[in-house]
């Protein structure tokens, strides 16, 4: 099982905001926006801050992916 952020990043799209704009409104660090970009886990702490600047569940920017 792996996590996919795509939705997050095509919600930025949608939103015609820049990864870095959510790093300033979220208050998220430059390291853990690069573990976003790699798709690597992050704390729910993390997680709370982005859902709370874009005003949306946790649903909506992150998935779980099942690999066999």
């Amino acid at each position: 099982m792996t996590i996919s952020y795509n939705k997050l990043w095509k919600l930025l799209i949608d939103r015609k905001m820049s990864k870095a704009d959510l790093r300033r409104i979220s208050g998220v660090a430059p390291n853990t926006m690069t573990r976003l970009r790699r798709d690597e886990e992050v704390t729910l702490t993390v997680l709370f801050k982005i859902c709370s600047a874009l005003n949306v569940n946790i649903d909506q920017i992150m998935e779980f992916v099942f690999t066999e």
